[in-house]
């Protein structure tokens, strides 16, 4: 019995070895690689003032928040005019937040606000009500309270220290929806999906999962665009529906990438990058001169002088050369190894990435940010 199981485990780690590798990929939902066309957040902006800062608001030089401070004392029954005001503690802001699809009112969001004069900080001060506006000038939220400030500035003497950004702050849950935004995201009893990143081969596999679970009802208008029939035996259920499809899994298809960041040395290839058969040599020259100040003693009873030379030196150092040379059709992994068994830094594997893709040699789109 102890060698039938033997047997039987053996025989099992065999069948999983002579499974394809594209069998084995792990699946992505639709969910993950596609969204709802029409199911979007839309941006909110606000304008307003942030009250009880210590010392650190905005200047009077700032006409701006002085005239903002006297309309809103205006409205308490207090008149004043923005040159009579010496006000050092409140700070004019610009309020932002995101309006979620398919909040209603009565719901909080979260708020930034960020100072628009000279304030220093704004760590310890509330912004009093703001209205919230969208593009189309409605207002859809009303922002109020204290704010929470990831930064801090100090000073004293001419010296000074700051961390983060103490100009700008957040409050969590800070607005209160006012007004819905109707989301429509059937038309003609159909739902369009959108491809976070569009890709035929993708497009086509997810119209294959939604068509082997559902019958023929997808097609891919586009690489971005899968449209979808509602079955007749959903009925009015389109949210099950719709999250019948998202569940669904595939395995997205992605073009070969390598992305190069020069300010900061960052290399990231892609699994799908491969090379040709190609040698690599990396290798360095350093030149170095130098120059101290020499002093000329004249023997003793010549008569001569003491004098102050220049001694230069030359000094070249030449690394020694390392070469490697890479298989056809090497992955990223063949790489990679290979890259750092010449002992190559980051900025080396960038100049190396580059000079083999300009010598027809790298499979992959090379891109630079």
């Amino acid at each position: 019995m102890r060698k039938t199981l033997v047997l039987l485990s053996v025989l099992c780690v065999l069948a999983v070895g002579l499974v394809p590798a594209g069998a084995m990929a792990a699946g992505v939902r639709i969910k993950d690689v596609a969204k709802v066309q029409g199911v979007r957040s839309n941006q909110l902006v606000g304008y307003g003032l942030v009250i009880g800062l210590a010392g650190t608001g905005d200047s009077t030089k700032n006409l701006a928040t002085m005239q903002s401070i006297a309309n809103m004392l205006r409205t308490f029954g207090v008149t004043v005019t923005p040159a009579q005001l010496q006000a050092k503690n409140v700070a004019a802001v610009m309020v932002t937040a995101s309006l979620p699809p398919f909040v209603k009112p009565g719901d909080t969001i979260d708020i930034t606000v960020s100072s628009l004069g000279d304030a220093k900080s704004l760590q310890g001060g509330t912004l009093l009500q703001a209205p919230l506006r969208a593009a189309n000038g409605l207002v859809y939220a009303v922002a109020q309270g204290p704010l929470s400030v990831g930064g801090y500035t100090a000073g004293s003497g001419g010296a000074s220290q700051q961390k983060n950004f103490p100009t700008v702050g957040t409050i969590p849950g800070g607005a209160i929806v006012e007004r819905d935004v109707p989301v429509e995201f059937t038309a003609g009893g159909q739902i369009a999906l959108a491809l976070s990143q569009p890709d035929f081969t993708t497009a086509s596999r997810i119209v294959q999962a939604i068509d082997g679970r559902f019958g023929p009802i997808a097609v891919a208008r586009d690489p971005g665009t899968v449209t979808v029939s509602v079955p007749d035996f959903y009925g009015s259920d389109i949210v099950g529906f719709i999250a019948a499809i998202e569940e669904l899994t595939i395995v997205p298809d992605t073009a070969a990438k390598v992305i190069i960041n020069e300010r900061t040395g960052t290399v990231v290839m892609g699994g799908q990058v491969t090379i040709d058969e190609v040698a690599v040599a990396q290798g360095g020259l350093s030149v170095r001169i130098t120059r101290d100040k020499a002093v000329s003693q004249p023997p003793p009873l010549s008569g001569g002088s003491t004098v102050v030379t220049d001694k230069t030196t030359l000094q070249v150092d030449e690394a020694k050369a390392s070469m490697v040379t890479l298989p056809p059709a090497a992955s990223v992994s063949d790489v990679v190894a290979a890259l750092n068994a010449i002992g190559a830094t980051p900025r080396d594997i960038i100049a190396i990435l580059q000079a083999i893709k300009a010598a027809g040699a790298l499979h992959a789109d090379l891109q630079i940010i």
